[in-house]
């Protein structure tokens, strides 16, 4: 679980990136704009690297899925409990259960079949070990319907495929590897026919 150091200031709420039960996790970074070294802006935003890998998955999911799906991307709010929300890179719904709930201006109350997460926002150093994030938000994705999570690391060029039930699986970009509906992926030659273009 998160440490409570950092919920003994006060924080802008404007600096909370997702909410565990009620608990805030803060955007990484959030010390240094509580110090007055950067702006809320500043640590907020993606690299390159990782707004290409959103782009390049969404394309690929949108191709092999066709018009019966639908793939979200830009940070979307998954609410999953009372005081309980966590943000994706990109989530797949079918097109009939989105319209069938309605279209709102407001967190996702409906469980995506696919979430796919590239590297963190979050404050990994308010976590006693920085791997209970991801395991956490991963399960609890999972416990709330998701179907598959896919995280994709940039540091160490590996990713890992979640599915409740099945043993969790972690794997190099240039492995080939089966996201929900069938779509075959690889990271490395998604990267390498982009370059190549």
């Amino acid at each position: 679980m998160a440490k409570s150091s950092a919920q003994t200031k006060k924080i802008p709420e404007s600096l909370i990136y997702e909410m565990d039960a009620g608990r805030p996790i803060y955007y990484r970074g959030y010390q240094e704009v509580l110090n007055n070294n950067k702006t809320a802006e500043e640590i907020m935003g993606s690299s390159v690297l990782q707004a290409l890998l959103i782009e390049l998955i969404k394309d690929l999911l949108k191709h092999f899925l066709g018009k019966e799906y639908v793939v979200l991307a830009s940070e979307l709010g998954i609410q999953f409990a009372k005081r309980s929300w966590r943000n994706v890179d990109v989530a797949v719904f079918r097109k009939k259960t989105l319209l069938r709930k309605g279209i709102k201006d407001k967190y996702s109350d409906i469980p995506p079949l696919l979430v796919v997460e590239i590297d963190t926002k979050a404050a990994l150093e308010d976590f006693t070990h920085p791997e209970q994030y991801y395991h956490i938000k991963t399960g609890q994705l999972l416990d709330f319907g998701v179907g598959q999570v896919l995280w994709i690391f940039t540091a160490s060029e590996k990713f890992m495929i979640a599915e409740k039930g099945k043993r969790w699986e972690i794997g190099d970009w240039k492995e080939d590897f089966t996201l929900q509906l069938g779509v075959q992926a690889n990271i490395r030659r998604l990267l390498d026919e982009f370059l190549e273009e």
